[in-house]
């Protein structure tokens, strides 16, 4: 459990549509969770943030003509104050967002209790200073456009029942110009870059033993080598990771 009145150790996880960003924070969790070391540790989606779409709005998602990957998509708002209560150590209700309907449900919430250790992943995560303020560590996961595009284009395809056509078109109107104008640039404001995202062995480990070393107070986060200072791991021989391409029921 959290110690009385210490603020949680909280993670930014940025990086494009299919970059293996939830498959990175899993590694972590499931990594964090053992030898000996047990902590809560919970993930946030940025997702679940989404504003509700009015029907006019529904009616473009429907026909895949809605920038889902646009910051004004997102309650940005409500997110920056989920996270202050969630700094300031307090329980809070996380919005549920139905994919389908393009709504939050009005009647189901998830219940985030104050843990050691919060996980907050998304495209634009990095993208507002407010936000970046709030984060202890800043992952960017840089995986080439090439994959990403493969994961999308098999994901929608097997998921969701989509023609090639349509992926691609979503693909070349909003996704890749989104990812170009607003989360590369981001990239800048990472303590660590993880080419190649969850397959990238070495560099997960080197962040997992640092939040080890963190949350058993071994190591300040004043005094994490690379913080704040873009430290980037570099790119190793491919190798196939199993968690590196797990599809996701999620715009993007």
């Amino acid at each position: 459990m959290q110690e009385e009145g210490r603020r949680p150790f909280v993670i930014g996880v940025a990086g494009g549509t299919a970059s293996g960003k939830t498959s990175v924070c899993r590694k972590i969790m499931e990594a964090v969770c053992q030898e000996g070391v047990n902590p809560k540790v919970v993930m946030i989606s940025q997702d679940s943030f989404y504003r509700d779409l009015s029907q006019e709005q529904r009616e473009r998602a429907s026909r895949n003509q809605y920038n889902f990957d646009h910051p004004d998509a997102l309650d940005i708002d409500l997110l920056k104050k989920t996270l202050r209560e969630i700094v300031a150590g307090r329980t809070v209700d996380i919005p549920v967002y139905d994919f389908k309907t393009h709504t939050r449900s009005k009647t189901e919430r998830r219940v985030i209790q104050p843990s050691e250790v919060i996980l907050v992943e998304g495209i634009l995560i990095l993208y507002d200073p407010e936000i970046r303020e709030m984060l202890q560590m800043k992952l960017f996961v840089d995986t080439d456009s090439d994959t990403r595009l493969a994961r999308r284009v098999l994901r929608d395809i097997q998921e969701r029942g989509r023609t090639l056509e349509s992926v691609l078109d979503q693909y070349t109107v909003f996704v890749k110009p989104a990812f170009e104008e607003f989360t590369l640039p981001t990239k800048k404001y990472a303590d660590v870059i993880i080419p190649r995202g969850a397959e990238n062995d070495v560099a997960i480990n080197l962040i997992i033993q640092h939040i080890k070393d963190i949350i058993s107070g071994k190591l300040k986060l004043e005094d994490m080598t690379g913080s704040r200072g873009g430290l980037s791991f570099p790119a190793r021989k491919r190798h196939v990771s199993e968690s590196s391409a797990i599809p996701l029921a999620r715009p993007h």
